[in-house]
């Protein structure tokens, strides 16, 4: 088994980096520019599905796991158990005004940055918590039996944008990443 915190914090790399494109679309957006609607909903659509249906089932596991070997840690984790699913609603709000300002429909810009900017914060912040507070803890306290009970949580299933056999649906985003990568 490869080292699964190292796994946990790549994932998280990934979303950092799709949360930071997201981010210069909406600077864009803020700035009076026309945002590449199509790529800001893919993100949010991509971080929709493959975190909250694969990646949070797995955390929260080893949430459970960490509580019963560190009882200290029962409240800071049971809220970022509750962060999960802020994350999950303020991105389908985000999906739904991206997908209502594509098709023009007239949202007041201050609507669309706020819903924008409520996901984004969330979103780093409750990353920057597990990287800081959780994963040291996790990486001490649960064994490698834990960690095979952590990754059968949750549907099987490849990442649809990363996985071997990544989803033709993503295939624009991958290639605006590996842009975004190259212009790094």
């Amino acid at each position: 088994m490869s080292d699964p915190v190292s796994h946990w914090h790549a994932e998280h790399a990934v979303f950092s980096k799709l949360l930071d494109i997201l981010e210069k679309e909406v600077d864009v957006f803020h700035q009076g520019g026309q945002p590449n609607y199509d790529l800001m909903v893919d993100i949010v659509t991509y971080l929709r599905h493959f975190p909250d249906l694969h990646h949070h089932p797995r955390e929260d596991k080893t949430f459970e796991i960490l509580v019963v070997r560190d009882p200290s840690l029962g409240i800071p984790l049971a809220r970022l158990r509750q962060e999960h699913r802020v994350i999950a609603a303020a991105g389908e709000d985000l999906l739904k005004t991206l997908n209502d300002a594509a098709s023009d429909a007239l949202i007041a810009r201050a609507s669309v940055e706020a819903v924008a900017a409520m996901y984004l914060v969330y979103y780093r912040h409750h990353i920057a918590s597990e990287e800081e507070d959780v994963m040291p803890r996790a990486r001490q306290l649960i064994s490698p039996q834990d960690w095979r009970a952590i990754e059968s949580v949750g549907p099987v299933g490849q990442d649809p944008l990363f996985g071997s056999k990544g989803e033709a649906g993503s295939r624009e985003l991958r290639r605006h990443i590996a842009r975004e990568a190259q212009s790094s």
